[in-house]
């Protein structure tokens, strides 16, 4: 399962990065147990958008009504899918 950084953790280790240019990207990403990849895409970011670096996913939702509509809409499917499964059980072990 992919791990998800909050915007706070990508901000700071972009800055950690500019701060200690002198171990490069690989020592950075090491020291903060992220791949080197992800830190430079953090830090390009960060360059481009004055510090702040732009996150998406599970979190970022308008409100709390928002996400709670997005738990429940997944709850009900699902819900659907394990009767799906039940119904065709039952039509495999009814015959």
């Amino acid at each position: 399962m992919a791990i998800h950084y909050t915007q706070k953790f990508k901000e700071d280790a972009a800055v950690y990065y500019n701060d200690h240019k002198d171990l490069g990207v690989n020592g950075c990403a090491k020291n903060l147990g992220i791949s080197k990849s992800a830190l430079s895409k953090w830090a390009n970011a960060a360059k481009e958008q004055g510090g702040k670096v732009p996150t998406r996913g599970a979190g970022n939702y308008s409100s709390d009504e928002a996400k709670e509509i997005a738990r429940l809409k997944k709850e009900l499917r699902d819900a659907q899918d394990a009767l799906d499964v039940l119904k065709k059980a039952i039509n495999i072990l009814g015959k």
